[in-house]
């Protein structure tokens, strides 16, 4: 039996068959044509359009939507794709509330904005459901690139490069592609195993060739790719997860959340996974969010979050965070995890209440206890892999405004390199860019 699994309270199949699927249907359902267009309609075609500001890829909004108006769908998925080839799961993760839809002008004046990520969901779903892929490789340049890690960063920057006429190699870790959206996000969010279908349709261009089960420092050397290729890019992610150094933490049914979250996205009956009856999640990230929530969504009785500080500083959204209150979770500000408390097995967790003193996080000394039978640790991954010769920012990869290392001929995106949000869509931009920069480096620009 896995860590964290161990303990009285954790039981599988707190629910019936009939009430997971229904509980982990999709989040936003897609829309019908007759849906899209009257969604489209309200767009007012901004000509120096907020939302396209907001996008970290640059998505011609205006235009894909008008596009959807004109009943062309396929077309608005071209304007996407070419800016963002993981359009289709961006459509279905991207916090839009706080990006794009936020700056919304019909959000501004009347606090209901353009479904812009639907709109982007139906147009590319359209494109993807005709299996056709509008993109073709450039002639051959006999350069061969070497990307590691098959996440969001690692594949837009191999189906940029692939596209521009050069042979890429994904070294990927783990036994499928994907980073994140395949193991790290909610099952709600991406259902009917999309994100191995969008890899799928990715690699339709050509050029690509995937090899999993090699990561950096266990059979793959930085070195050996440097000679082997003409550049690599890595894209390894934060395969670390921060403990919450506090007695107790070892406890049976302590464990990750996203070791909870990748079980759950793997698993191929629902009903066999096993859940707390009370749960709590130590974090305050989209990571806290997800755990929290389906677990809540497998049967546990009583489900909290617990962040260390107050609702604005939270990393998840305030639709997430409002999501998991509609869902019957709990989430509770400004308590510090103490300790956890049991006789082998975790049976309560004390938390510290803080409070901020001039930017300062302190505790003010006063406690409570919640009962938990399975506790899931969310706060914060870390840079694991990287080599020691490359130069750090901080935890991450240094990299300059192109995605250039320290080191010649190597580029960093993702989650793993310095700067930017830590969001699929953040590192598809840093992936797609980073390829400009190699092939242009590549040509002799």
């Amino acid at each position: 039996m896995a860590q964290g699994q161990t303990a009285p309270g954790i039981v599988a199949g707190r629910l019936s068959s009939e009430d997971l699927t229904a509980n982990f249907g999709d989040l936003h359902p897609a829309y019908a044509p007759h849906e899209a267009a009257v969604a489209a309609d309200r767009c007012y075609f901004c000509h120096d359009a907020p939302c396209v500001t907001a996008c970290p890829t640059d998505i011609d909004i205006p235009l894909f939507i008008r596009q959807i108006q004109a009943g062309n769908p396929e077309g608005a998925a071209e304007t996407i794709l070419n800016q963002n080839i993981l359009g289709g799961m961006c459509a279905r993760v991207c916090p839009t509330e706080t990006l794009c839809e936020e700056v919304c002008v019909r959000e501004v004046a009347e606090g209901k904005p353009v479904e812009i990520g639907r709109l982007q969901r139906y147009a590319t779903d359209t494109l993807m459901a005709q299996d056709i892929h509008p993109f073709t490789r450039a002639a051959p340049t006999g350069k061969r690139v070497a990307v590691v890690g098959a996440g969001p960063a690692g594949l837009a920057c191999a189906h940029r490069l692939a596209m521009l006429g050069h042979d890429v190699v994904i070294h990927e870790a783990k036994p499928k592609p994907g980073g994140l959206n395949e193991f790290g996000i909610a099952a709600y969010k991406t259902t009917e195993d999309f994100a191995a279908r969008e890899v799928d349709w990715l690699m339709k261009i050509g050029g690509i060739t995937m090899e999993s089960g090699r990561a950096l420092g266990d059979g793959l050397t930085l070195e050996a790719l440097k000679a082997e290729y003409d550049a690599v890019f890595l894209s390894i992610g934060l395969a670390g997860v921060n403990a919450l150094t506090v007695d107790g933490d070892d406890r049976d049914g302590v464990r990750d959340a996203v070791d909870f979250i990748a079980e759950l996205r793997q698993a191929e009956d629902l009903s066999s996974l096993p859940v707390g009856r009370n749960v709590v999640v130590i974090g305050g990230g989209m990571t806290a969010i997800d755990a929290a929530v389906q677990s809540k969504l497998l049967g546990a009785e009583n489900v909290t979050v617990a962040y260390r500080r107050s609702r604005d500083e939270m990393g998840a959204s305030r639709f997430e965070q409002d999501l998991a209150a509609s869902k019957g979770v709990k989430v509770m500000f400004n308590l510090r995890p103490v300790a956890v408390h049991g006789k082998g097995a975790a049976a309560q967790v004390e938390l510290e209440y803080t409070r901020s003193e001039g930017g300062r996080l302190t505790g003010t000394g006063e406690t409570l206890r919640l009962p938990a039978d399975q506790v899931f640790r969310a706060i914060g991954q870390s840079l694991q892999g990287a080599p020691d010769a490359l130069a750090l920012d901080g935890r991450k990869i240094a990299v300059d405004d192109r995605g250039r290392t320290s080191l010649p001929g190597v580029w960093a995106g993702g989650d793993c390199a310095a700067g930017g949000e830590d969001l699929t869509v953040t590192a598809v931009a840093e992936g797609r860019d980073a390829a400009m920069d190699i092939h242009d480096a590549l040509s002799g620009d």
